[in-house]
């Protein structure tokens, strides 16, 4: 059989498209692989200085905030990137201003929709903090 000279074009046309659509794909994940990282190198640290102030700013009778609450609090808030951007923008260590300045909305977004499991259920931690101050 055949093949045209308009055939192989088509085909060549629509092999470009799919290589150039897989580049882009590929572009877009080593972003948001980026930006896990930036999460990890940058906020992780603001998080866990966070923690410790809270640990010790709330120590009392009812919490006392050893060492072993401390760790244990840090691996909760660090085991996951969502886990460090949620603490982050609920402890208003960065903002959503932030996030656009980057170029990071869209990362942000995917990655708490990938993770939305492992997201903090942040009204009980709300809930806690409120009995904290009456």
């Amino acid at each position: 059989m055949k093949y045209s000279r308009i055939n192989v074009e088509i085909f060549a046309v629509i092999a470009l498209a799919i290589i150039l659509w897989m580049v882009w794909q590929l572009f877009r994940a080593r972003k948001f692989n980026h930006f896990k990282g930036v999460i990890n190198r940058e906020l992780k640290p603001m998080v866990i200085a966070q923690i410790k102030d809270n640990m010790i700013e709330y120590r009392s009778d009812i919490f006392p905030n050893c060492a072993a609450h401390e760790q244990a609090t840090i691996y909760y808030w660090c085991q996951y990137p969502s886990r460090i951007l949620q603490a982050a923008i609920v402890w208003q260590l960065i903002d959503k201003d932030w996030l656009r300045k980057t170029g990071n909305i869209r990362n942000y977004q995917h990655l708490f929709f990938i993770e939305k499991d492992k997201l903090a259920d942040i009204a009980k931690t709300k809930d806690l903090e409120e009995k904290k101050e009456q």
